[in-house]
Formats: structure tokens, sequence, C-alpha cells
């Protein structure tokens, strides 16, 4: 059985720039990818992030507000 791997799109970044884009410590995003909870490319020692890779971890993880009706109270 053969398997298909999707490539990344657009720009590859750097632990540290993913970590600005997150607001958080250079820590976070390597437990993510320690973890397996991203998708990471590796270049030879290096390791980057697809840009396309962060919009979609972050878009997983957008809580929705919860709209409430407003009735009438008697």
């Amino acid at each position: 059985m053969a398997t298909t791997k999707t490539r990344p799109t657009g720009r590859l970044l750097t632990v540290a720039q993913a970590a600005e884009r997150l607001n958080t410590s250079e820590r976070y995003p390597r437990r993510l990818i320690e973890e397996r909870r991203i998708t990471f490319v590796k270049l030879g020692r290096h390791v980057r992030i697809p840009e396309s890779a962060l919009n979609e971890f972050i878009a997983a993880g957008t809580v929705e507000p919860v709209r409430l009706r407003m009735g009438r109270v008697a």
C-alpha cells in the first residue's frame, strides 16, 4: 500500500520565527515538534516549520465565541 506525502507550501519558518508568531518562547514550538503535533521539515540538522502548518495549528485551536440570545426577563 503506497503512502502519499503532502508537501508543505509557502515559507519555511525557523523555530524562533514560529515562536515569535505564536508569542511564546522557543521551547513551545520545539515541544510541538518533539510530540509530532505540528508538521515540520528537516533540512540536514536544521528544523523548519511550514507557514501553512503553523496557520493550520492556529486555526485548529481557535475557539469561536458563544452567541447568547437575549430574551425578556420577567
